[in-house]
């Protein structure tokens, strides 16, 4: 597995993972809102290309290069965020494809996005998720820290990640790109 930036011919890939990964079992044909998101993302001023990272793989037991095809099995989204008035990163959303889940690859992905984030100076991540899955990567419940989520209802599921460049002065409500209010 690689984790790399996507590419303008990863775009149509990513859907299908993402739509793959958060299809309902009630509704499949319906089209997940992760997807709508995504999309809209992409349109937003909030879209910061270098966090958009894919997982590449091929069959199980083979090293990327090897074969011919290798192909996305993962996606991570970084995108503009805010505290108060201060930039930081959104995270989400985290797509795996179902059938390679529980193998390590959102775990690389998040690994990888992370270190890019603190390798230019993001003081911090913000997401909404699993508090169980997310601890694993040094996320914490953001009220201590003195960020607010944008629903209150949200509570400890709304976490942030302190990186290298943060300054405990960095508080106030937390605000995600204009298309996660509409969708």
């Amino acid at each position: 597995m690689l984790v790399r930036r996507e590419t303008a011919g990863d775009v149509a890939a990513v859907r299908a993972v993402t739509a793959a990964a958060f299809a309902r079992a009630d509704a499949p044909a319906a089209t997940p809102a992760e997807v709508t998101l995504l999309d809209e993302l992409r349109a937003d001023d909030g879209w910061l290309p270098m966090f958009s990272l894919v997982a590449v793989g091929t069959a199980v037991g083979e090293a990327v290069g090897q074969a011919d095809d290798a192909q996305v099995i993962g996606h991570v989204l970084g995108t503009r965020g805010w505290v108060g008035s201060a930039p930081v990163l959104a995270l989400g959303p985290v797509s795996v494809r179902p059938d390679r889940q529980r193998q390590g690859v959102g775990s690389a992905l998040l690994h990888a996005v992370l270190g890019a984030a603190d390798a230019v100076g993001e003081p911090l991540v913000a997401l909404l998720g699993s508090i169980t899955y997310y601890r694993r990567f040094g996320f914490r419940p953001a009220v201590p820290y003195g960020i607010t989520p944008p629903v209150a209802e949200w509570g400890d599921h709304f976490q942030v990640r302190t990186l290298a460049a943060y300054e405990p002065a960095l508080r106030g409500r937390f605000r995600y790109p204009a298309p996660f209010d509409r969708v």
